[in-house]
């Protein structure tokens, strides 16, 4: 079983939920991976021993000029304008590559090799029992998606994979999402955390994955989530008020469920629902 923890917007609270929701389940049936590469966290909370650090790049082209003819094959077939040439020289923006091959494969003097370029990493460990992963960008790289796609296949699929997902719905959402099983989305009764729910709801209404909402900060703001949620068929699984002893767990790195043990049965509830959700998804 492989659920999301994804939202609309940055700040909901997926960390804190994916975090608790690991440590709520019995150890040996769970595998935590951290996919919002960009910037991770989950391993803060965690706190995780890493056995294992394995460099991630992609392939970007390299031309042996002494024997291009400079047709320009290469630049007319990157969809990613990544190579242009220009006059006797064939220029190569690394940045902007996404590492398909089109333009060796496709070069008739078979001039075009490529080389590995690291774009992150990929860290294994283990905290509390818990498999752990996490993929970590370099900084100052464009494209996470290659990274993601790398971190998943990781996935312990004999597991309850529980993957916290970056914030938003671009490209690095849905790559983190897709093949889940079921995505939580984490929102708060706010305009902002409404509009942004809506726009995680549209994303995942068209890759047809089933979903459930979590409201953080439950007891601020208004009634819109709720009435939203009502009028799309969308279950709300769980609600969190807004707790300053929740806050300064969480300023502390500490999970909820280690500072109120109580929270452990109310998270237990959380994937029950979710089991149940998606057992009338699969009919």
């Amino acid at each position: 079983m492989i659920i999301s923890i994804a939202s609309g917007k940055g700040g909901t609270g997926k960390t804190t939920i994916a975090v608790n929701l690991v440590l709520s389940l019995q150890k040996g049936t769970v595998q935590l991976i951290d996919c919002d590469v960009e910037e991770p966290n989950s391993h803060l909370f965690l706190s995780p021993t890493i056995h294992q650090v394995t460099s991630m790049g992609i392939p970007v082209p390299r031309i042996d000029e002494s024997k291009c003819t400079y047709c320009g094959k290469c630049a007319k077939v990157c969809e990613y304008h990544a190579m242009t040439v220009i006059l006797k020289n064939v220029l190569v923006f690394d940045e902007l590559c996404h590492g398909c091959g089109a333009c060796s494969y496709l070069c008739p003097e078979k001039v075009i090799f490529e080389i590995e370029r690291e774009i992150g990493i990929i860290q294994e460990g283990s905290g509390n029992g818990i498999p752990f992963v996490n993929g970590v960008l370099n900084v100052g790289e464009p494209m996470a998606s290659p990274l993601i796609r790398k971190t998943k296949e990781k996935i312990q699929k004999e597991k309850i994979v529980i993957l916290d997902a970056p914030p938003g719905t671009a490209c690095p959402v849905i790559e983190t999402v897709k093949g889940s099983d079921f995505c939580l989305l984490v929102t708060e009764p706010t305009p902002f955390g409404l509009n942004d729910l809506e726009l995680a709801v549209g994303m995942l209404e068209r890759l047809g994955i089933p979903m459930g909402v979590v409201i953080n900060k439950a007891d601020i703001g208004d009634r819109k989530v709720w009435d939203y949620c009502d009028s799309r068929n969308i279950p709300i699984l769980m609600e969190i008020p807004m707790d300053r002893q929740i806050a300064e767990s969480y300023s502390r790195g500490i999970p909820i469920v280690v500072e109120n043990p109580s929270y452990i049965q109310k998270f237990e509830g959380l994937f029950e629902k979710i089991e149940n959700q998606i057992a009338v998804s699969n009919g």
